[in-house]
């Protein structure tokens, strides 16, 4: 059979090999050395295991951690060897994956644990490590996977499988004799999980890896306080709902249950709000800068913020920072020749700041509307001045870099970071990350307001992760209030929207593996079908279409 074959440093090549052929087998008679390990690949632009065996004439493309799912399947199969150790250590299972923290995962503990058990279990992880295991994948059935529930006594995931018949069928995977479901694909075996390192924090432990951006080392610490605290206001919220996994929302949903949890969403959100109004005003600040990534809602929650400032009699000037990039000709330039929109130094920062301040002294301002069809900012139509004691609000990517705003005084300046942090997982070992909310989010949103297929969507996916990794996640700590903007049932909204499109998506396309990964993981959820209890002024909105801020 003939094999096309794409290498992760982009070298292509064309073998023949006998049929019955693994995609590990044909990597490993290559004997090439490549940047970075390789821990899965794409069949004909599907995701498989390095185990799966080509049958036939294809392309195989190899994916190392600088690929997202690639570095997912990492963190999947480095759970699973933690789960391993950690229950050979202290006998039973104590633990809960909750959410990614500290350039890692959060492991809740149910009980208490010692440093000297952490690092026994880190010990045995090495050992295991050290030791080759194979990671076995096992097809298994209806009745085998209930028995494996029924031993491991979780509720959840047996509420789960007891009511979707299309989970009936998964896959079981098996190592040191003990067999777990998890719904990505895994490494072959556990040398491929030397990098690693386990530390106690707080009520649990930090699983840490290295970052996609970086594959070769665990990237330094740092305490991510702030997105502690707000995944744990969210678990809060969740109890209070009714909701902690996948399972207890698809119950609200059958059982048509979900009125009291929209409502409740809502008035939590409007509560925050309101007490962040409450905190600006008593503070005095006068510059109100709202940051986030992508598909975070920073509109929606610049609005429904003036809103309660003016409850509080407050009239907040509501500004973007789209409206200050400099001239089309003035715009900087990356190595590849396009135009750079993403950096902060496309912004006109001078103006910027001089307007601002001369907003803040009480001095008259003609504010600029950026022409995006000739590349220039237009003036005359916003010319005005505030009063003493009235606030600007500022919603952008940008807006807590300190360059933004470096002439203004810090004592005039109130930070607010917003980003869909996912608290709601499928169950105590498989989490959703909080990327693909937000992906899903830009999908339906892009699909409605700009008619982009999901194959557009994906395609551009990486180049906004890798602009928010160097214009807005290391700001984020800057801020003084962390908004989490996530709805713990919006998945089961989003999915109505988002299927169709996502099945659109050809097996031709470079995009379809990744398509076919977020139908399976949305296959778990339960469609909400009816969003007329959503309001018109809530976040989400802005990505489902009915918003009163967003056209």
């Amino acid at each position: 059979m003939k094999i096309s074959i794409i290498l992760t440093n982009g070298q292509r090549l064309e073998r023949e090999y006998a049929s019955k052929t693994s995609a590990l087998k044909i990597l490993a008679g290559l004997d090439l050395k490549l940047p970075h390990q390789v821990i899965l690949c794409k069949v004909d632009n599907a995701y498989r295991s390095l185990t799966h065996v080509v049958t036939r004439d294809c392309e195989i493309e190899y994916l190392d951690m600088t690929n997202n799912y690639a570095w997912l399947c990492y963190q999947a199969s480095l759970v699973f060897l933690f789960r391993v150790a950690a229950k050979q250590v202290i006998g039973k299972d104590i633990f809960a994956v909750t959410n990614s923290l500290n350039k890692g995962l959060f492991i809740k503990v149910k009980g208490t644990i010692g440093e000297e058990q952490i690092r026994l279990i880190e010990a045995k992880m090495q050992e295991m490590v050290k030791e080759k295991l194979p990671i076995v994948k096992k097809h298994s059935n209806s009745h085998d996977v209930m028995n494996l529930l029924n031993s491991s006594g979780d509720k959840s995931r047996l509420k789960l499988f007891d009511s979707f018949s299309d989970l009936r069928d998964v896959e079981v995977f098996e190592l040191a004799n003990e067999r777990e479901l998890f719904y990505d694909l895994l490494v072959p075996d556990t040398s491929y999980l030397a990098k690693f390192e386990l530390l106690p924090y707080r009520k649990g432990l930090l699983l840490r890896y290295p970052h996609i951006s970086d594959p070769e080392r665990i990237p330094e610490y740092e305490d991510q306080k702030l997105i502690y605290d707000t995944f744990s206001e969210a678990t809060r919220w969740g109890h209070l709902m009714g909701v902690d996994y996948v399972a207890d929302l698809n119950a609200k949903i059958r059982n048509n249950d979900y009125k009291d949890m929209i409502l409740m969403q809502e008035a939590l959100f409007e509560k925050k709000i309101s007490d962040i109004a409450d905190e600006i005003k008593e503070a005095g600040k006068r510059i109100i800068l709202i940051c986030g990534p992508s598909s975070s809602g920073k509109t929606s929650l610049a609005n429904r913020l003036c809103i309660q400032l003016k409850v509080l009699g407050l009239k907040p000037l509501y500004l973007g920072t789209d409206d200050y990039f400099l001239e089309r000709e003035e715009t900087p330039i990356l190595p590849n020749g396009e135009k750079d929109y993403e950096s902060i130094r496309a912004i006109d920062l001078k103006l910027f700041n001089q307007q601002m301040n001369d907003l803040l002294a009480g001095r008259e301002v003609d504010l600029p509307t950026f022409d995006f069809i000739d590349g220039h900012k237009k003036y005359g139509k916003r010319i005005t001045s505030i009063s003493s004691n009235q606030p600007i609000v500022i919603e952008g990517i940008h807006a807590l870099n300190e360059l933004l705003t470096s002439d203004i005084a810090d004592s005039e300046k109130f930070k607010i970071y917003i980003s869909p942090l996912t608290s709601l997982n499928i169950d105590s070992y498989n989490r959703i990350p909080t990327t693909d909310a937000r992906m899903l989010r830009r999908m339906v949103r892009d699909y409605r307001s700009r008619g982009r297929s999901a194959e557009v969507t994906i395609a551009d996916w990486p180049k906004v992760r890798a602009g928010e990794d160097i214009n807005i996640f290391p700001y984020y700590n800057k801020a003084d209030v962390l908004f989490n903007t996530n709805y713990i049932y919006e998945l089961a909204i989003l999915k109505k929207k988002a299927e169709p499109l996502l099945k659109q998506v050809g097996r031709d396309k470079k995009e379809y593996g990744e398509a076919q990964r977020l139908l399976s993981f949305l296959r778990f959820f339960e469609p909400l079908e009816d969003d007329s209890l959503i309001a018109n002024n809530s976040i989400l909105r802005e990505f489902i279409g009915g918003s009163v801020f967003v056209d």
